[in-house]
């Protein structure tokens, strides 16, 4: 076997650094999940799957809007915009659920806006 066919895919299998699809149905769906956990009780256990989910989506779809934001000529108003919203998402990222439900459902609401921000970008670029 040679090296070139040791180091590609086995046979049905995407390569390591090809993208991964999106699925803009499940997306919104988590996402309007995420938003209406606040019309009932809160429980902690949803608002923990709910974070997980939206952290994976954002981590997804991060990567095209970063790649857009470069696209852009660096010092204009829309450059700074979405500078300053992807690095709001990084950080809002990093943040923990916080203590009890109440601090969980407004990590989870905000990840949740930071999600559909990212996706609405996404399908913009994609019908471009």
């Amino acid at each position: 076997m040679s090296t070139a066919a040791m180091n590609e895919p086995p046979e049905g299998t995407a390569a390591p650094d090809a993208p991964v699809p999106i699925d803009e149905a499940t997306i919104q769906a988590t996402i309007d999940r995420a938003l209406r956990t606040g019309t009932g009780r809160l429980v902690m256990d949803e608002l923990t799957d709910l974070e997980a989910r939206l952290r994976g989506h954002i981590e997804l779809l991060l990567p095209d809007a970063e790649a857009a934001a470069d696209r852009l000529w660096r010092g204009s108003i829309t450059w700074y915009t979405a500078r300053a919203r992807l690095d709001n998402i990084h950080h809002q990222v990093k943040q923990g659920l916080g203590k009890g439900p109440l601090a969980a459902h407004i990590q989870v609401d905000a990840l949740a806006r930071d999600c559909h921000w990212l996706l609405v970008h996404h399908q913009h670029r994609q019908q471009a």
